[in-house]
């Protein structure tokens, strides 16, 4: 055997004594180069509750229906406090996003020196088109799916939502998207229904559908919770959180005004598992079990009505970004909890910091 024919089989030998810690150590370097930022996507499974198409059809029935005008009473009241919401932060947005605008319940109260550019994303083409957009503002209107949004990453600086969200089967994609979509120092602010909205509805109709058939059927959508809300921001990366949650109570006549008006605002059950009807004796049941427990004469117009409860979950998230305030160092407090009731003797040197114009805006 010649000495180079000798070197490359003692080359062969010495590799293949130590290929599983050459190999151990290629595995280890992919795993490190390939290691995924955490999103809400890796922590929350996708729940295929909501017939996506169904929803759309409801959207788009309403959206034709004359009376509509009768029924947007809660979604105008509640696009209104989100607006208002957004003139609290002290900036111009160049470039804002209003996801399931419908008819533009936010958009229509920006003004130019809050909002230049708003871009209205509903999956009914009827609603954008009689959708309504504050003066001088820049509009333009996109026929899109709240579970399939497509903007270009660090793209928008405002991303707003009104009582839309809850019908989004994959929650946590959505949010893992609009924090792609964000500048840094972004804003997604958003409201959905909560947990408790129409409570008084569900119980009559489970009460009276246990009377009449010995169970009961989902026949009111299941709605978010606070304690998810919080999770799916935290899990998405947003920074500065905020979750707070209203009550809306409206009266109604009866029973089947309530009904009437979910469904003219295209608000009806849309999960998979719901029954296709209810029967009449059920839904006469159901409204004497309504007005039973929850009717009562109304002072102000002296008749008897029923109320309807709607909780709303409003949150508020930052994109990161290193301009930010960033909570000061653990331990680094000088005056206890427990010693704020003597506030006034702890700080003896008291000062006075005079108010800017951007203070008084």
């Amino acid at each position: 055997m010649s000495q180079s024919q000798l070197l490359q089989s003692l080359s062969r030998l010495y590799l293949a004594k130590n290929e599983p810690k050459y190999l151990r150590n290629i595995l280890n370097r992919n795993a490190s180069s390939n290691a995924k930022q955490k999103t809400a996507s890796s922590v929350y499974r996708t729940m295929n509750i909501f017939d996506r198409k169904a929803k759309a059809l409801q959207r788009e029935r309403s959206a034709r229906r004359e009376d509509y005008h009768l029924a947007e009473y809660i979604k105008e009241e509640i696009g209104w406090r989100t607006a208002d919401r957004v003139f609290d932060i002290k900036r111009t947005f160049k470039n804002a996003v209003e996801l399931g605008a419908s008819r533009g319940y936010v958009s229509r109260h920006f003004l130019p020196d809050s909002v230049e550019k708003v871009t209205l994303c509903d999956t009914s083409q009827t609603h954008l088109d009689k959708a309504i957009v504050g003066d001088g503002v820049q509009v333009e209107k996109k026929v899109m799916d709240e579970e399939n949004i497509n903007f270009p990453d660090n793209s928008v600086d405002l991303v707003v939502s009104s009582l839309v969200l809850h019908w989004v089967n994959d929650l946590p994609g959505c949010f893992d998207r609009i924090m792609k979509c964000l500048k840094p120092d972004g804003v997604f602010m958003s409201c959905v229904f909560g947990g408790n909205t129409l409570q008084e509805l569900r119980q009559a109709i489970q009460l009276a559908e246990s009377e009449r058939h010995g169970g009961i059927s989902p026949h009111v959508s299941p709605f978010t919770h606070v304690r998810d809300i919080g999770g799916l921001l935290n899990a998405s990366g947003f920074t500065l959180q905020t979750v707070d949650v209203d009550s809306v109570t409206i009266w109604y006549p009866s029973m089947w005004d309530v009904m009437r008006d979910v469904r003219a605002l295209g608000e009806s059950n849309a999960a998979y598992n719901r029954p296709l009807r209810l029967s009449k004796d059920t839904q006469f049941a159901a409204a004497a079990i309504y007005d039973e427990m929850y009717g009562k004469v109304m002072p102000e117009r002296n008749i008897r009505g029923v109320p309807a409860t709607y909780e709303i979950i409003n949150f508020l998230g930052w994109k990161p970004d290193p301009s930010q305030p960033k909570p000061i160092e653990r331990g680094s407090g000088q005056v206890s909890l427990k010693n704020l009731h003597r506030i006034d003797e702890i700080i003896q040197d008291v000062k006075k910091v005079p108010l800017t114009e951007e203070d008084m805006k």
